[in-house]
């Protein structure tokens, strides 16, 4: 069994360099590469980026990363064979020098988490948006624990979709792997805000002016 990314959206420079930066948007259980891009205008400018859409074509409508099983716990093979799909789309469409930032919104920061727990040598920048991590070890999680990247998780306080059971998982996977920025917003619950956005221009104009 497989499964296979087929649409996107793109935007930012017409030809970036080999070693230029390249942002992937991820979106959400039930949703498609339309709902992210709208992000863009609040990001650091001058990236190419891609928004891709999930593989799993849902009865109901959207597409999904994984099958929802119980939330905040999906399945790991389905993880982990969508896991495969977006490094098969990089490789096949993407230069392979240029380094990713990887923002995913609730499944999709799952799976922004899973990029980088399988190939963390690719990965510039993390972030993590009302997601949540696989409860299940990933191969690259020991070099992790060693190196600590700096990732950035935003999250609602009334955010009632992630399970506490979720959201635990993935603070204490963040404090063992990562120098983690975690940031939480009162009143906001599963969704976006200004003030979210205005944290993740923070994280990431901090990584662009390192690298």
């Amino acid at each position: 069994m497989s499964v296979q990314i087929t649409n996107w959206r793109s935007g930012g420079p017409s030809a970036a360099s080999d070693v230029s930066p390249i942002t992937l948007l991820l979106h959400g259980y039930s949703s498609d590469e339309n709902d992210l891009p709208g992000l863009v205008p609040y990001l650091p400018q001058g990236l190419t980026w891609y928004s891709l859409r999930a593989p799993v074509d849902l009865e109901n409508g959207g597409f999904a990363w994984a099958n929802r099983v119980t939330p905040g716990n999906p399945p790991t093979a389905d993880v982990e064979l969508a896991t495969d799909s977006v490094w098969e789309w990089v490789e096949a469409n993407l230069p392979e020098t240029a380094p990713l930032i990887v923002i995913g919104f609730s499944q999709g920061g799952l799976m922004a988490t899973q990029l980088l727990r399988s190939r963390p040598n690719r990965i510039l920048a993390t972030v993590i948006l009302a997601g949540f991590t696989l409860d299940a070890n990933q191969h690259a999680d020991s070099q992790l624990a060693e190196e600590r990247p700096k990732v950035l998780y935003c999250r609602g306080l009334q955010d009632d979709v992630i399970s506490p059971e979720a959201v635990n998982r993935t603070l204490v996977w963040l404090k063992g792997h990562t120098e983690p920025r975690i940031l939480s917003y009162e009143g906001l619950g599963h969704s976006i805000n200004e003030d979210v956005l205005a944290d993740v221009s923070d994280y990431l104009n901090e990584k662009l002016s390192v690298e």
